[in-house]
C-alpha cells in the first residue's frame, strides 16, 4: 500500500505529495507519521491511502511508524487544510499545523500519570492490622485510611502518613501502588452553579428565529446587556441533544475565564478550553478531551476554531467585530472564512453576536445573506447608561490642565462615597507615550523599530509596544546630554498614579498586558474585581468587551477620541466600538450607570453616534463614505509586505515585486482603485526593514487576486521576507 505525506516542513521547495509505502493495515488516512527525508528522518501528515504509486518501486521509501494511536486528522481537518492552502497561499504543512498543537509535533509533551495506593485484594483490613507488630501505630492507620479511601495519591498519603510508610505497607503486599494517566485541568477552580434563567421575549424570538432559519450564518445583533451569552447557552443545549458539538470563540483570552465559568455551570466536563495562555500539558490534554470526544464543547480564542471536533453542529463567533479574529502571522486567515468552510463540510449553523457588529457583517445582515437576530433591549429592562461629554478644550480654558476633568474627579468621588465601583478606560499601557528632549527635540526610540519607546514606571524603564524590548531608563539625553526631559502623554501605570493622588484611599486594580503577561493575569485580575476587592479597574481595551460587574456605576473614557486619528479606514468604526463597548460595562444590575467621555472632538459624528447609541445611523453613513472612497466592504484591499533586515535587500525586492504586480495593473486598470509602491508606516519593526506594495480592487477580482498572490510570492530570497495581507487588521 502507498500513502502521500506532506512531510512537516513549511517551505516551498518540500510543498509536493510524496510517496511511501507500507503494509496494509498500518497506517491510516490522517496518521502522523516519521518517515525518511533525503538523508534525515522527519514527521510527515497522511492525505491520502492508494494501491499504487506512479514511481517505480525502487524509488519509493517505506514509513518508519506511526506516531499517534489514533489518526491525529480527519477527512474535513484535510479538507480545510487545502481550502486555506489554496486561498491562503501558504504550504500544506503550514496549513496541517493549525489543527495539531504545537506540544504533539515532535514529541514535545506526554501524557501526565500519578500514582494511587489502594489495599490489594485477597486479605482483609482487619487481618492486615492484625499482622502488624505492636507500636505500628502508622500502618494500622493508614490501613484503616485505605479501607475508607479505597484509593488516595501517593502524595497525599507521603504527607500524611510519610512515604516509609507505605513502603513498608507495599513491601508486605498489603498495598498495591497502581500508575493512571490524569488529565491537567486548566482553571480547575472556575466551577460555578447553574442559575435558573427566564428568558425575554427577544430572547426566545432570536433563539427561535436562529434555530429554524435555512440561512447558514446568523448576526446576533443585540445591545450590551441583553443576554446574547443565555442565547448562545441555549442554541448550544440544543446541539447537544441532537448528539452534536459545538465551537464557542471569544476575541481575546481575558474573555475566555469568564464564558468558561458560564459554560461548566451549565455543560460541566462536556467543556474543553484552548488557548495560547495554557501550560503545554494542559493544552495537550485538552486537545486529547476534544479529539475523543470526552468534550462536546470548545471555548477559545481563534485558534480555537481548529478544534478536532466530529459532527460539529455550531459555531459561535462572539464580539464578532473584533480585529483579533485576523490571523497577522502566517497563515493570515481570517477566522470567519475558516468557519464558513467548516459550516459548509459539516452542515453546522454560525451565529456571529454583537452590540457593534461589523460594517461588513451588517451589511450583508441587511441585504439577507445573513439571517438578523436583533434584542435591542437590556434583559433587566434598564436602560443603557447615560453619556457625559466633557469637551476637554474648556477644561483646559479653565485651567485644568490634568488628565481627568472635573465632572470624572466628582463622579468617583460619588462611586467611592457609595461603595459602588469604576472602570477608567484608556487605550495605552505604560506610564507615558514617549520620552522627547526639550533642548534638541530627541526622541527615545527602539534599536529595532521605528517607534518610540513607551516610559513604564514599574522597574523604571523604556519598553517597546511592538517587539517587546526593554531598555533602561536614560538620565540624560544621549544626543546634547540636557537632563531637561519631557514625558509625553500618559499611560495606564499614570493613571493609576493620578487616581491614588486624587482619592488616596481607593484600592485600584490595573489591566493591560504588562499586568496580565502571567498564565492567569486576566482571570486573577477580573476576579478581585468581581469580588469587590478593588474600587477602580484601570485598563486598556482589554476592559471593553464581555465583562459583567453588577456594581460598576461607572466608567470613565479618556481620550476618547485618540483612534480617530489613526491612519487606517477602519478608526472610525473602531472607535465607536471600542465607546459602545467599555460604556456597556456599567448599569448592567439595578444600579444606575453614567459613563464620562472626555474628548477634544465632541461634535465628531462617529463620538454623536456613540453617545446617542444610533448604530444604524453610524452604519448608514460609513457605508456611504466605504462606498463613495471605495473601501471595504465595497473593495479589496491587498498588501504585499517586503521585510528584511538589509535595507537593500528589501528595496531590492520591493522593485522585482512592484514589476511583476505593475504588469497585472496595466492589463487590468479597470479593476484597480489604488496601485502603488511606497515604505511602510512603521518603516522598521523587530530589526527589519519594511516596504509595502498597497492596491484596492474591485468588481469580480478573484482571478486577479490570486494572480497577485502569484507575483508576489514567485519572488525567491532567503533574506527576504514576502507575504500577501487582504483587508489587514492593522495598516501600521
Amino acid at each position: 500500500m502507498i500513502a502521500e505525506v506532506i512531510v512537516d516542513i513549511a517551505h516551498s521547495e518540500v510543498d509536493r505529495v510524496f510517496d511511501y509505502n507500507f503494509k496494509n493495515g498500518e497506517v491510516r488516512l490522517g496518521d502522523r507519521v516519521e518517515v525518511p527525508f533525503g538523508k534525515m528522518k522527519t514527521e510527515g501528515f497522511v492525505i491520502r491511502v492508494k494501491s499504487e504509486s506512479s514511481l517505480s518501486p525502487e524509488k519509493i521509501k517505506g514509513i518508519i511508524r506511526v506516531l499517534d494511536e489514533f489518526p491525529v486528522l480527519s477527512e474535513e481537518t484535510l479538507s480545510i487544510a487545502k481550502y486555506i492552502k489554496d486561498e491562503y497561499h501558504v504550504p500544506f504543512a503550514a496549513a496541517l499545523r493549525l489543527f495539531i498543537p504545537a506540544e504533539l509535533r515532535g514529541g514535545r509533551v506526554k501524557d501526565k500519570v500519578v500514582s494511587y495506593a489502594v489495599l490489594k485484594d485477597g486479605i482483609s483490613p482487619f487481618e492486615m492490622v492484625a499482622s502488624l507488630r505492636k507500636g505500628s501505630t502508622a500502618q494500622a492507620n493508614l490501613i484503616g485510611y485505605l479501607k475508607d479511601e479505597k484509593k488516595v495519591l501517593t502524595s497525599v498519603i507521603g504527607e500524611k502518613f510519610g512515604y516509609q510508610t507505605l513502603k513498608k505497607l507495599e513491601e508486605r503486599g498489603f498495598i498495591e501502588v497502581v500508575r493512571e494517566k490524569a488529565g491537567r485541568v486548566p482553571y480547575r477552580e472556575m466551577l460555578s452553579f447553574s442559575k435558573t434563567v427566564s428568558l425575554s421575549d427577544e430572547q426566545i424570538s432570536a433563539i427561535k428565529g436562529i434555530e429554524n432559519t435555512d440561512k447558514t450564518v446568523s448576526l446576533l445583533f443585540g445591545v450590551t446587556g441583553s443576554g446574547k451569552t443565555e442565547v448562545y447557552l441555549r442554541i448550544i443545549n440544543d446541539v447537544l441533544k441532537k448528539r452534536k458539538t459545538a465551537i464557542m470563540l471569544v476575541p481575546e483570552i481575558a474573555l475566555t475565564p469568564q464564558m468558561l465559568k458560564q459554560l461548566r455551570a451549565r455543560f460541566g466536563d462536556s467543556v474543553s478550553i484552548l488557548h495560547s495562555g495554557l501550560s503545554v500539558g494542559e493544552k495537550y490534554d485538552e486537545w486529547i478531551r476534544l479529539k475523543t470526544g470526552e468534550a462536546k464543547i470548545a471555548i477559545g480564542a481563534r485558534s480555537a476554531i481548529f478544534a478536532p471536533l466530529s459532527d460539529l453542529g455550531l459555531i459561535i463567533i462572539d464580539e464578532e467585530h473584533d480585529g483579533s479574529y485576523d490571523a497577522e502571522s502566517s497563515p493570515r486567515y481570517k477566522t470567519i472564512d475558516i468557519a464558513k468552510k467548516r459550516a459548509e463540510l459539516s452542515k453546522c449553523k454560525i451565529i456571529l453576536g454583537s452590540a457593534t457588529p461589523s460594517i461588513d457583517t451588517f451589511d450583508r445582515a441587511l441585504s439577507g445573506e445573513y439571517y438578523l437576530a436583533e434584542m435591542k433591549n437590556r434583559i433587566n429592562g434598564k436602560h443603557l447608561p447615560e453619556f457625559d461629554i466633557v469637551d476637554m478644550r474648556k477644561e483646559i480654558k479653565r485651567g485644568n490642565n490634568g488628565i481627568f476633568s472635573a465632572d470624572l474627579r466628582e463622579n468617583i468621588a460619588e462611586v467611592l462615597k457609595n461603595g459602588n465601583q469604576a472602570i477608567i478606560f484608556f487605550n495605552r499601557r505604560g506610564y507615558s507615550r514617549q520620552v522627547i528632549c526639550r533642548e534638541c527635540g530627541y526622541v527615545a526610540k527602539c534599536e529595532n523599530c521605528d517607534i518610540s519607546l513607551n516610559y513604564h514606571k514599574d522597574g523604571n524603564v523604556l519598553k517597546c509596544h511592538y517587539c517587546g524590548a526593554t531598555y533602561k531608563m536614560i538620565k540624560a539625553c544621549p544626543e546634547c546630554g540636557s537632563v531637561n526631559l519631557s514625558y509625553d502623554g500618559a499611560g495606564t501605570q499614570k493613571i493609576v498614579d493620578e487616581i491614588k493622588k486624587l482619592f488616596p484611599t481607593a484600592r485600584i486594580l490595573r489591566m493591560d498586558n504588562d499586568t496580565t503577561s502571567t498564565k492567569e493575569g486576566h482571570f486573577k485580575i477580573l476576579k478581585e474585581f468581581s469580588d469587590k476587592k478593588a474600587d477602580i479597574l484601570v485598563g486598556t481595551q482589554m476592559v471593553a468587551k464581555g465583562h459583567d460587574f453588577p456594581s460598576v456605576t461607572l466608567v470613565g473614557i479618556l481620550d476618547a477620541d485618540m483612534s480617530l486619528y489613526f491612519s487606517d479606514y477602519r478608526s472610525n468604526e473602531r472607535t465607536y466600538q471600542l465607546i459602545t463597548q467599555v460604556a456597556g460595562r456599567c448599569g448592567r444590575a439595578d444600579k444606575k450607570g453614567i459613563v464620562v467621555l472626555q474628548t477634544y472632538n465632541p461634535d465628531n459624528p462617529t463620538i454623536k453616534f456613540s453617545v446617542s447609541y444610533d448604530f444604524k445611523g453610524f452604519f448608514e453613513r460609513e457605508k456611504a463614505v466605504r462606498k463613495f472612497t471605495g473601501f471595504p466592504p465595497y473593495a479589496l484591499i491587498l498588501r504585499i509586505m517586503i521585510e528584511s533586515k538589509d535595507d537593500e535587500k528589501a528595496l531590492s525586492a520591493l522593485k522585482e515585486v512592484y514589476m511583476k504586480e505593475k504588469e497585472l495593473f496595466d492589463k487590468n486598470r479597470e479593476k484597480f482603485l489604488f496601485f502603488n509602491k511606497m515604505k511602510s508606516p512603521v518603516k522598521r519593526l523587530n530589526g527589519k526593514f519594511r516596504y509595502q506594495v498597497l492596491m484596492r480592487l474591485h468588481g469580480d477580482y478573484r482571478e486577479l487576486k490570486n494572480a497577485v498572490y502569484s507575483a508576489a510570492l514567485s519572488e525567491k530570497n532567503k533574506d527576504v521576507l514576502i507575504y500577501v495581507e487582504e483587508n489587514p487588521s492593522n495598516l501600521f
